[in-house]
């Protein structure tokens, strides 16, 4: 196993370093597909998820939906990955991407339903399907096919032409699950551009801006750095963090509001998943007592990962539903949470104690993972929100999240002190 580089290196291409091999992570993440679907015995993967898509083929459209609802890959175990992609995307493919150019194709797709089944628009995506099946000698009648997420028009004109489907997500799932140095890499680039959305969100806390106004900034500063795609910037402030909505909204901060925030980003193809806490103004000291609480469960999971323990491991060293004050784990599902991140968002391994003591994965060198945490103050006024991304190395882990986690940060209010 590779022992990854410690920190970053610059963002550009340049002749005297060498930094990240965009031909070797292709090979690499092909090599990893093939590699379980030969585990898992499919004979060709049939891909329309985003992400698994992008991994696969190393092709990518100008945002999640139109990707959705215009392409999908089809892969034989014998045979090199194919994109059928939207419109003119194959000619730019043809002309900038050479390692996919002679297997690229219109797509044929449904366009989510908006295409309606009478209009027959299956009949193109079969022929597609059978070009490739027929190019590498696969049998439709005796093959298995993986499917990851599927609409219900192409899933039932499949299984009406007499296709065998097989769950293609776990082969996905594995097979992204660990990274090479150049993945990482790139993981470590989108981290550092969300360490920078942060202090540009510090600087724009002040009474009366609003959570929107978070946002804003937020996704500014990251598509200036080279962020693809802002997937989210959920602001959560004051009396809206406790219990934790998920949801961002338009409310004006106000001196005393603690604010906490997840930055989800996508830089060349690659996710962060991270949480920080803010005050307007000085906290309080409820609000001390909650971030320290919240604080060390965070410290206690990051402490607790290395190579060769396992997700049960982590997850034991949380605080179970009944110190959170619930009925059961799935009530509090994603508060003592950890996954893997990479092209995907969640990713294999899910921590959490719901799931992880009774199916416990190892964690193994070049896994990305994101822990997050939260605690709610003891007058049920606040809450505190923490999460960072860690490597699993060879000899323990590398934290990739550098904005400090340790504090709330006071801000927007020099004149309180």
């Amino acid at each position: 196993m590779t022992e990854f580089r410690r920190g970053t290196q610059g963002m550009m291409q340049v002749d005297y370093e060498q930094r990240i091999d965009m031909d070797r992570m292709r090979e690499y993440r092909v090599g990893r597909v093939k590699k379980y679907m030969e585990e898992f015995d499919v004979d060709c993967m049939l891909l329309f998820d985003v992400n698994n898509k992008r991994y696969a083929t190393s092709t990518a459209v100008c945002s999640p939906e139109i990707c959705s609802m215009g392409r999908y890959s089809i892969i034989p175990r014998n045979g090199p990955p194919h994109i059928f992609g939207f419109g003119s995307e194959v000619a730019a493919e043809k002309l900038n991407s050479p390692w996919v150019a002679d297997y690229t194709f219109p797509a044929h797709g449904t366009m989510y339903g908006a295409l309606p089944k009478e209009w027959e628009p299956t009949k193109g995506f079969m022929k597609d399907l059978d070009m490739v099946l027929d190019n590498f000698g696969l049998d439709k009648s005796k093959i298995k096919i993986g499917v990851d997420v599927i609409e219900a028009q192409t899933m039932l004109a499949l299984q009406s032409n007499g296709y065998t489907l097989v769950d293609g997500m776990e082969v996905m799932q594995y097979a992204r699950a660990v990274k090479n140095q150049d993945e990482i890499a790139l993981l470590k680039h989108a981290c550092a551009i969300v360490d920078a959305a942060f202090h540009r969100i510090a600087m724009e806390i002040r009474p009366g801006a609003k959570e929107n106004d978070l946002q804003a900034v937020a996704s500014h500063e990251m598509h200036r750095l080279g962020a693809q795609w802002v997937h989210n910037v959920q602001v959560t402030s004051g009396n809206r963090t406790n219990p934790h909505p998920h949801l961002s909204s338009d409310r004006l901060l106000q001196p005393g509001d603690v604010i906490f925030m997840d930055v989800v980003c996508l830089y060349n193809g690659y996710h962060t998943c991270v949480y920080r806490c803010f005050t307007v103004g000085e906290p309080n000291q409820n609000q001390i007592d909650c971030m320290n609480r919240c604080y060390e469960i965070q410290m206690g999971g990051i402490e607790a990962v290395k190579p060769g323990v396992t997700t049960a491991d982590v997850v034991t060293v949380w605080p179970d539903y009944r110190e959170m004050g619930a009925l059961n784990e799935h009530e509090i599902f994603g508060l003592q949470y950890g996954h893997g991140v990479g092209v995907g968002l969640w990713e294999f391994p899910i921590l959490s104690r719901a799931f992880s003591i009774e199916n416990p994965v190892e964690l193994v060198p070049g896994m990305c993972l994101a822990l997050e945490t939260y605690a709610g103050s003891e007058d049920k006024t606040d809450g505190i929100r923490l999460e960072d991304m860690l490597i699993v190395t060879d000899t323990g882990i590398e934290v990739i999240t550098k904005f400090p986690n340790d504090k709330i940060m006071a801000c927007g209010m020099p004149y309180a002190k």
